[in-house]
């Protein structure tokens, strides 16, 4: 602790503090999960920008959403890692600042990106004849730019009104990175516009385009359940079925995290949720595209070919 008069200067990240005995155990399994999701998402990268057939709507937006995971996994993971080998565990005034801003700017824009891939699989499925003209190269630029530009924004709002919050110089953090509800936590000012704000962008950012999947998959299973060949039914399940299984993992726990009152927050438990959404997800991610997406099977098969001849 450092006394009240003392200007904050850094917080001490007490997330794995308890488990010194598991900490180098930590270390591995974060480190391999952290190299599998940069691996998995910068080969999702390469093969869809390397194959002329995968050019499309839904692998443009497949490869924002690796570069997301790439990012916002990078502006936390490295220095967990540093803090599992090292005796003190801080980070900077400044540098929590910055993660902060970084982590919610990267975090924020998935929830967009959900939502489009899910309408390009409502026009692919409900209204194919007319994808071409919907899904147009200039519509899905738009699409991908709002979902930048409000991570940017909302990441700036939540940043400035979260560390005008006075700290009364506690500076124990209990998390293992900066984010928005332990340092709400650790206030000892009034939260409560905090978690206003949280709850109005939610709604905005996350719960908006939650809907709009829910009702564009709800078309989509519509549609598939009017195709009369069981083959065909399956084949159009299929399409979806990659994407659908990423909203659940994605919204399951970032929902959960925060879209909620601050007074139900409890740190210890939250802290398993943090992982699952901002280490484990990004990782299963590309495993979840290419264990179960021919396309990018196709991909590799004509660049291995290519290469052998």
């Amino acid at each position: 602790m450092i006394s009240n008069e003392t200007v904050l200067t850094e917080f001490l990240l007490m997330g794995f503090s308890r488990l010194k005995e598991l900490q180098l155990f930590l270390f591995l399994v974060f480190l391999v999960t952290y190299i599998c999701t940069l691996v998995g998402n910068i080969f999702i990268l390469t093969i869809a920008s390397l194959d002329p057939q995968l050019h499309t709507p839904m692998y443009f937006f497949l490869g924002n959403l690796s570069f997301l995971d790439i990012c916002y996994t990078t502006t936390n993971v490295p220095q967990m890692l540093v803090h599992l080998l090292s005796e003190r565990k801080c980070i900077t005034y400044a540098g929590c600042v910055i993660q902060l801003y970084f982590f919610i700017s990267f975090v924020g824009p998935e929830c967009i990106l959900l939502a489009a891939m899910a309408y390009d699989r409502f026009v692919a499925i409900c209204h194919p004849l007319n994808y071409t003209v919907i899904m147009r190269k200039s519509f899905c630029l738009q699409l991908a730019s709002v979902s930048w530009a409000s991570g940017f924004l909302n990441s700036a709002l939540h940043t400035y009104f979260t560390f005008r919050l006075p700290f009364c110089g506690v500076n124990q953090l209990n998390y293992f990175f900066c984010d928005i509800p332990p340092l709400l936590k650790l206030s000892c000012g009034d939260t409560s516009l905090n978690e206003i704000i949280l709850l109005v962008v939610g709604v905005f950012i996350g719960w908006a385009p939650f809907i709009c999947i829910v009702l564009s998959y709800a078309y989509i299973i519509s549609t598939i359940l009017k195709i009369r060949s069981t083959e065909g039914r399956i084949k159009a399940f299929t399409t979806c079925s990659s994407h659908l299984t990423i909203v659940l993992l994605y919204y399951g726990s970032s929902i959960f995290t925060y879209v909620r009152p601050i007074s139900t927050y409890s740190l210890e438990k939250d802290r398993l949720i943090s992982v699952l959404y901002s280490i484990v997800t990004p990782m299963l991610n590309p495993l979840i595209y290419t264990l179960r997406n021919k396309d990018i099977k196709d991909a590799l098969k004509k660049i291995f070919l290519w290469k052998l001849y």
